[in-house]
């Protein structure tokens, strides 16, 4: 197959570049020219995704069996993108976010007809938005288009709900026997997903006829608590964890940007089922426990120190909300 992405050498995206290249597809990735594509085998073209006139000189006369575009966040892109793609492509899959689904939960176990619906972070409204404007134009138009929602994804970021993502600080933090913070009790129940096996199902929807028209989340099916997260994380790292379990709402009031990452995504307890991308990619298994996959993450971070950023706002943040917490925590355990 021929296919092209847009914004294919990222946290998920560059694993499924790898396994698309290793089934011996024609994988073409747009490139803005600023700096050489990492992904071996792979053919670039240069342009910027937020330039449609150098899209359209760059796309000349390709026509593509599939097109994925990573980085597509509101209704405005897929407007964009409908007219870009549009006849020159047999399939669109757009890179949703799990985090649309409806907060709260009214049932815990999430399937792909679970609710669309969170008022409380921003990134997810996008995605729904962009969504429905993607089902409009499928049903108006005939655009082939195919929706896929990861969760939580990982493999060269820190898949932390406070204090990591790209950089190496919460980590560093847990090197220095620094405090953690851990939203609520530690117990809430959450599936963190490595890009390689995401990129498993992904790369089996990729050119099916019959996943026109469909949308499907992709995750593991391995269920931890927080703490084992954290747990983990440290024990990756070499360190054990000194944990201070906050309440999300507390984290949120003194901290109003972490509300959507928290309270709409993080905070509520979620078990992905995954009965349909089974069904549609016939022995999909997510086979990378994250226990394995974080020491790989760490392992890929120490390699190279120019890796290891340390955010010192993020620190101070942290510090912040512990100042403000632990007086409370003690005096109400004092009584």
């Amino acid at each position: 197959m021929k296919i092209l992405f847009v914004g294919g050498t990222g946290n998920i995206s560059a694993a499924v570049s790898r396994r698309v290249v290793e089934a011996g597809h024609d994988l073409f990735l747009i490139n803005r020219g600023k700096q050489s594509c990492s992904i071996k085998g792979t053919t670039s073209l240069v342009a910027d995704i937020r330039d449609e006139k150098s899209m359209i000189r760059a796309l000349g006369n390709h026509r593509f069996d599939s097109v994925a575009n990573f980085i597509a966040f509101t209704p405005e892109d897929i407007d964009r993108d409908v007219r870009l793609f549009h006849g020159k492509c047999g399939q669109y899959i757009f890179i949703s976010s799990a985090s649309a689904y409806q907060k709260p939960l009214g049932h815990p176990v999430v399937t792909e007809s679970t609710p669309l619906k969170n008022t409380f972070w921003e990134y997810s409204n996008q995605k729904i938005l962009s969504e429905l404007r993607l089902q409009q134009v499928y049903r108006e138009e005939n655009f082939p288009m195919t929706i896929i929602r990861p969760s939580l994804t990982y493999e060269t970021v820190i898949p932390a709900a406070i204090g990591s993502w790209h950089d190496f600080t919460l980590i560093d933090r847990m090197r220095a026997g620094r405090e953690i913070i851990v939203h609520g009790d530690g117990t809430s129940l959450w599936t963190i997903t490595h890009s390689e096996d995401f990129a498993r199902g992904m790369v089996g929807l990729i050119g099916h006829q019959q996943a026109i028209g469909e949308a499907f989340h992709i995750t593991s099916d391995e269920i931890l608590t927080w703490n084992q997260i954290y747990e983990a994380m440290a024990e990756a790292a070499g360190v054990s964890a000194r944990l201070v379990h906050i309440p999300s709402e507390f984290i949120t009031r003194l901290v109003p940007a972490m509300t959507g990452t928290l309270l709409g995504d993080k905070a509520i307890s979620t078990i992905f089922d995954n009965s349909k991308i089974k069904r549609f990619v016939p022995g999909y298994v997510a086979t990378i426990p994250f226990k394995a996959g974080i020491k790989r993450t760490i392992a890929w971070f120490d390699a190279d120190d120019s890796r290891k950023q340390i955010i010192q706002e993020t620190n101070l943040t942290m510090d912040r909300i512990l100042a403000a917490y632990l007086p409370v925590f003690q005096s109400l355990s004092a009584v």
